[in-house]
């Protein structure tokens, strides 16, 4: 690590960032996560263009030196970069100011050892940025870790103990029902509007879920100034798409975890939601389920909702809206309007009038497979289309798009799986027979959200192409009589942890495999895992040591302790709860020997012009190495989004090939790519400082088995 700065320096060197900057200055600062607050990832800056990004050099690197390479750790942190400083999150949840134009430490502060909080109360989870605010006399950076807000002064790195209980607000408070027991999180900073802090959350994937709230909250207090309930209640807007009027005081989700963008003049805050719980079974909440899968428009001073454009009525394909809807402005039929425009998992964009919610682009309500053979699910009979633009990802997997350059025996094997499972819909319902979900679960678009250049009308999205596989399982019905700790643990296994990590503990998709956990984990590393969490695992709070005692002896293959009496309590029947069917994990559609079921390209970039709703260049983003060879160009996963300038150029790291690379933004051709230390999945900041331009990223890795980073890395022209 850098060498850390004494604290009297750090006092002149804010005095000299704060107080004493030239009129003359120039510096142009990265202010908000993904850049601004309207969402666009642009940047005004041009000193870096097409004739001389290929000179880019590392200009400097920070090393966090916390990385966790065992449990995966990542950094998915669009930093800030305010007032020459720049503000990172490490792997361990560190906050940290940098001198922007050096890498050098101002300060970092540790939520784990500077708050009187042990690892069982915080939580591991990723944490992909800050909030700033300032009075233009002090100035307050507000994150999440585990399930309480923080407030930080952003010059010194300490706690402000007049926010909240000592600096920090518990999440859990101020709902309407009781949460205490259940998870709930941040992982996207939230909107500054005044001195508010307009935040989402994220919740558990299982039928025990907390709601959804969109909160306020006062920040120079930390006080609850207002709710939006996107389950409503009894009178609320939308309470009657939920067909069980009780809905609303068991059911969870339609949470908004991807952040917000806001239109300070409208005074309008924009969100996009998840699904509400459970994920891929609906028999509990049957209606379209507003105000789950939608894009928002919310008065920014009292919550109000002002229009609501639903994308997914009755959603049981965890298609929830993977970032903040970007605001825009584009020229339709001869007129500049100002609109929204939403990038999805399923591979549409809407393009939405900011003020009224009205599409620009027509939306058809087309007839989708709507005969469920679960029992007691009522399947949405329509679902929304855009007619344009049309859909930057494939949306169906047949046997003609089985990956070609496979062994013919494995496209022998994948094709005798599609001849047993239900494909060729992307609207096809879960079944026990098993679904093709394409796109997969982790888009289409993701949480790297979109980048738009307002002079070309261009949005730049980066997608996903790849296809899973959705089983349910019949659930076995609550045990009423005696049980062996290995009985109850299978059953809070299936409970509890068998959606993400499936039926036979092996995982898939973004969750790990279990099997071999007892050569890990003890019984006591174990159980405080459970308490804490883990990234994208939650925490389990409201399991009772019993509990956790049965579940440890399952997973842990503890032979003594399986035989032994379980003494924990039974579950109290909730029918919200015990759901009939459960899914059998995340699981990616691969070939017997790992390779991708589906041609390639596997993971793509498209420019779109919003103007005229046509694409008008797309290509694969990522390479695999095996394929290069071969001259093939095959785009791999990525995570993470992309940045535009007005120097002609798009930056994105996010590909699993640990690359970082720019594009010139009118044609998509490659003018400039760089190995990175670890994979870059997150999204790069840009910035000058000291009249000069440059670009960071935060290389964590940790995502699809590749190795963990701890490092920032700042490019720049010599």
């Amino acid at each position: 690590m850098l060498r850390k700065i004494p604290q009297l320096c750090i006092l002149l060197l804010n005095c000299i960032l704060f107080s004493c900057r030239p009129s003359g200055n120039t510096d142009v600062d990265w202010a908000v996560y993904g850049g601004n607050k309207a969402g666009t990832r642009y940047s005004p800056l041009k000193e870096i263009d097409t004739s001389n990004v290929a000179g880019l050099t590392v200009a400097w690197a920070y090393h966090t030196n916390d990385a966790d390479t065992v449990g995966k750790s990542q950094i998915q942190c669009n930093p800030l970069v305010i007032n020459g400083v720049l503000y990172g999150i490490s792997p361990r949840q560190k906050v940290f100011a940098l001198n922007a134009a050096t890498g050098e430490l101002l300060w970092s502060f540790d939520p784990l050892h500077q708050t009187g909080m042990d690892a069982g109360m915080m939580g591991m989870n990723n944490m992909r940025g800050l909030a700033y605010w300032t009075d233009n006399k002090s100035a307050r950076l507000l994150f999440t870790s585990g399930s309480y807000l923080h407030c930080l002064d952003a010059s010194t790195g300490k706690i402000i103990p007049s926010f909240g209980d000592q600096g920090k607000v518990d999440l859990h408070n101020g709902f309407a029902r009781e949460v205490s027991d259940l998870y709930i999180t941040s992982t996207s900073p939230g909107v500054v509007f005044k001195d508010l802090l307009i935040l989402g959350s994220r919740v558990d994937e299982g039928p025990n879920a907390a709601p959804g709230d969109i909160r306020a909250f006062n920040i120079l207090t930390g006080k609850l100034q207002w709710s939006f309930h996107t389950i409503p209640h009894p009178g609320e807007p939308g309470y009657e798409t939920w067909a069980d009027p009780e809905a609303y005081k068991h059911i969870g989700g339609a949470n908004c975890w991807s952040g917000f963008t806001l239109d300070e003049e409208r005074e309008t805050v924009f969100a996009a939601t998840g699904s509400a719980s459970y994920d891929f079974y609906g028999g509990m909440r049957k209606g379209a389920n507003l105000f789950a899968d939608c894009i928002l428009a919310l008065d920014a001073n009292t919550g109000k909702r002002k229009w609501h454009f639903q994308q997914i009525h009755h959603d049981i394909w965890d298609k929830d809206l993977p970032s903040p809807p970007a605001l825009i402005t584009v020229t339709h039929n001869g007129k500049k309007i100002p609109a929204v425009a939403q990038a999805t998992k399923t591979g549409y964009v809407y393009v939405l009038n900011r003020e009224t919610g009205e599409p620009l682009f027509e939306v058809k309500e087309d007839t989708v497979p709507h005969i469920s053979t679960l029992a007691g699910e009522q399947v949405s009979p329509t679902q929304p289309r855009p007619v344009l633009p049309k859909p930057f990802v494939r949306q169906v997997f047949n046997d003609s798009d089985i990956n070609r350059f496979l062994p013919q025996r494995e496209q022998d094997s994948i094709r005798q799986v599609l001849q047993e499972v239900g494909h060729g819909h992307m609207f096809l319902p879960p079944s026990e027979r098993g679904t093709i979900i394409m796109p997969g679960f982790d888009g289409g678009a993701e949480w790297g959200g979109q980048a738009f250049d307002e002079a070309t009308g261009l949005f730049y999205v980066n997608a996903n192409e790849l296809p899973w596989i959705l089983k349910m399982l019949p659930a076995k019905p609550a045990e009423t009589r005696s049980e062996t700790n290995l009985q109850a643990g299978k059953r809070l296994y299936a409970t509890h942890c068998m959606v993400c990590h499936g039926s036979d503990l092996k995982g898939g998709g973004n969750y790990p495999s279990l099997t071999d956990v007892a050569s890990r984990y003890s019984v006591k590393a174990f159980n405080e895992l459970l308490l804490g969490g883990r990234r994208m695992m939650p925490a389990f709070t409201l399991l009772k040591q019993e509990e956790r005692d049965a579940l440890a002896s399952f997973i842990l293959k503890q032979e003594q302790q399986q035989k032994m009496q379980y003494k924990g309590p039974r579950p109290a029947p909730n029918p919200y709860l015990q759901m009939p069917y459960m899914g059998n994990g995340y699981i990616k559609f691969l070939s017997p020997g790992g390779a991708p079921a589906i041609n390639p390209p596997w993971g793509t970039l498209s420019a779109i012009n919003l103007n005229t709703g046509q694409t008008a260049w797309q290509i694969p983003l990522g390479e695999d190495s095996t394929l290069k060879k071969a001259g093939i160009i095959s785009g791999t996963e990525n995570y993470g989004g992309p940045v535009v300038t007005a120097g002609g150029l798009l930056f994105i790291a996010a590909t699993a090939d640990s690359k970082f690379r720019a594009f010139n933004k009118l044609t998509g051709k490659l003018l400039w790519e760089t190995d990175l230390p670890a994979c870059g999945f997150a999204t790069p900041a840009i910035y000058r400082v000291r009249n000069r331009q440059y670009i960071v990223i935060a290389c964590g890795g940790g995502k699809l088995g590749k190795k963990s980073g701890d490092t920032y890395l700042a490019f720049a022209l010599p």
